[in-house]
């Protein structure tokens, strides 16, 4: 270092002397661990498992309606129409129907809306005065067999065209109608809108109920079969592959697709009791938790295909010669 001082001296020239350290390289810290424990396999149960707060006996091929001081089953196997007091869970009125009735009905504005499917046409039935208070004829070939009331009206795809018919309940007579794809096979109202599910082309078609404007088309899954809305969603039962998809209203875009496991043709799906439930033939029962969007409990039997909701309980062709009264929080509680 004496010696590179005296010839920088001499030259001029500035050595600077550094030191290189070699650091070592920061460890790397392990993930944190999941915590979170596997989701809990869904729990399959024989229908036998499950106890009904009320059986009321109805055979042959039947829909159950939710109205708002009774329940009421169409059956097209008798042509009747039953009336179910929720109190004592025993039929208070039975109404012979002039004609066989289309598949579903709708309970709406003092009336009980049901299709002719013989003549065709739409009755409207008066439960006071146990009659057709009023007849809406159709075109040939057309059957009235699923049904919305929103804003004010009726609806109801009126036939295999996809015909949407508004029917204003003041003069029982059709004032609108929207046309949508063949296939059309099932109407929900909710979030604002009408959710029409078309098994043909595996879509649902938002359609506007102030300006009878179609909106958006949403694919869901494998031929669609029963549409409903609740817990802030629209949830559509897809025949084909046995699954439930999710549409945000908001977006308008499916967000889980849910391994329902329950194929069918026929089915019915509804909102209640912080679940969603489905129903087809063979599996009477299904809930779905909305939170997770998981399947976690499903019951098998003879019947199904056949749900609705009302007065806090589930009302399941649960049988095929009964319908089922159940308290959803029995359906939970039971292992």
């Amino acid at each position: 270092m004496t010696g590179m001082r005296a010839i920088a001296k001499a030259t001029g020239v500035i050595f600077i002397a550094c030191t290189v350290l070699w650091a070592r390289p920061f460890a790397q810290s392990k993930p944190a661990a999941d915590d979170t424990p596997p989701a809990a396999p869904p729990l399959r149960l024989p229908l036998t498992k499950l106890t009904p707060e009320a059986t009321i006996a109805v055979k042959g091929d039947r829909s159950v309606i939710n109205g708002p001081d009774a329940m009421w089953i169409v059956n097209r196997s008798s042509s009747e129409l039953l009336k179910v007091d929720p109190k004592t869970n025993a039929i208070a009125a039975t109404i012979a129907l002039p004609a066989a009735p289309c598949a579903g009905a709708l309970v709406a504005f003092g009336g009980v809306w049901i299709g002719d499917c013989r003549t065709p046409a739409i009755m409207r039935v008066d439960p006071t005065a146990a009659k057709v208070a009023a007849t809406i004829k159709l075109a040939a070939g057309a059957a009235a067999e699923t049904w919305a009331m929103a804003v004010g009206s009726v609806w109801a795809l009126t036939d295999k065209r996809g015909t949407l018919s508004r029917i204003d309940p003041d003069t029982n007579q059709i004032v609108a109608e929207v046309y949508l794809a063949a296939g059309s096979a099932a109407i929900a109202f909710g979030e604002g809108a009408l959710w029409i599910a078309d098994s043909q082309r595996h879509n649902v078609t938002r359609v506007n109920p102030f300006t009878n404007v179609i909106g958006e088309t949403i694919a869901v899954g494998k031929r669609p079969i029963a549409i409903t809305a609740g817990a802030g969603a629209v949830w559509s039962l897809d025949g084909a592959d046995g699954t439930v998809s999710r549409i945000d209203p908001k977006t308008n875009k499916v967000t889980a697709t849910i391994k329902a496991g329950t194929p069918g043709s026929t089915g019915s799906i509804a909102v209640s009791d912080g679940a969603v439930w489905v129903s087809v033939p063979g599996q009477p029962l299904t809930r779905i938790d909305p939170v997770s969007n998981r399947l976690v409990q499903q019951f098998s039997g003879p019947g199904g295909g056949v749900l609705t909701v009302g007065f806090r309980s589930l009302w399941i062709a649960a049988t095929p010669d009964a319908v089922w009264r159940v308290d959803p929080k029995r359906v939970e509680a039971t292992r």
